[in-house]
């Protein structure tokens, strides 16, 4: 098991006073914490956890990259992880915005979310958690600052990225044993193209998403960076939580078209998501 402690220079998060669950502006995943209902997430990533392809991570150094509220740090944790790290930008203008709304963007997110990681600050408070919280973007991992890890853990993060393999090369830098990429995908080009590496770009720059792959295109993303795939889950729909606009929402005849799709083919409503276990080429 790697022990390299991170270096004060990686940019560790300073320490504050937490600020509580309910003063927490909006919660991007919902979390199971003590004395209190599920938090109000957006998207609600329990139901998933057992399609995901996990690598044995008891005792072992991890990494959550790209944390938010910390859902998959703290499951490391509770897998008995010896030691987790979790990552993630300091503040909302450091999202990968497109070049036409780059400089207000961060200010109207912030509007809307609150504080960047105040929801990971409130749930780590909640379940006294010794995660370890260091700000630091994905394009600058650095095994120098950082150490290497025996299992990192990436979700839901390629798609707002302008250069995913870039940021998956970094990744690697740091992944000595086990990286779990858990990704959005589009359904409609994974049953179109299930063997062919497709990617769509957004046409919409307010929600910063760059660049949606088909299941394929998720692995060759991985293989591009340096990584072997391992094993793989089959797509699967991350759902919706209690928060977020599309949960319950009947919406209109398109809307209630894909929803149907979603049930047909991943057995659920939501994101369709892929997963993959993959390890650095050796």
């Amino acid at each position: 098991m790697l022990v390299k402690k991170p270096l004060p220079s990686a940019g560790m998060a300073a320490p504050s006073t937490a600020p509580s669950t309910d003063e927490v502006a909006l919660w991007y995943h919902t979390l199971d914490l003590p004395g209190r209902a599920p938090t109000p997430g957006w998207f609600d990533l329990r139901p998933v956890l057992g399609r995901l392809p996990w690598p044995e991570v008891r005792g072992r150094r991890c990494l959550d990259v790209a944390t938010y509220d910390g859902f998959f740090a703290f499951e490391l944790e509770r897998r008995g992880a010896a030691e987790v790290v979790a990552t993630d930008i300091s503040d909302h203008h450091q999202w990968d915005w497109p070049a036409p709304i780059r400089e207000a963007a961060g200010d109207q997110l912030g509007l809307i979310a609150g504080d960047k990681g105040s929801g990971f600050a409130a749930a780590h408070a909640a379940l006294g958690s010794r995660v370890e919280k260091i700000e630091v973007n994905v394009y600058d991992l650095d095994p120098g600052q950082l150490g290497r890890f025996d299992v990192v853990v990436l979700g839901s993060l390629l798609l707002h990225l302008r250069d995913p393999v870039r940021a998956l090369e970094a990744v690697r830098s740091v992944t000595a044993g086990w990286f779990m990429s858990v990704e959005a995908i589009s359904l409609p080009l994974t049953l179109l193209a299930r063997r062919r590496p497709v990617a769509e770009l957004a046409r919409d720059d307010s929600v910063c998403q760059w660049w949606t792959v088909n299941a394929a295109g998720h692995r060759r993303l991985l293989e591009a960076a340096g990584f072997e795939v391992i094993s793989a889950s089959r797509p699967f729909a991350e759902p919706f939580g209690s928060a977020h606009p599309a949960s319950g929402a009947r919406g209109g005849l398109r809307d209630r078209a894909f929803r149907g799709l979603c049930r047909a083919t991943l057995g659920g409503v939501g994101v369709p998501h892929s997963a993959l276990l993959a390890r650095p080429r050796r």
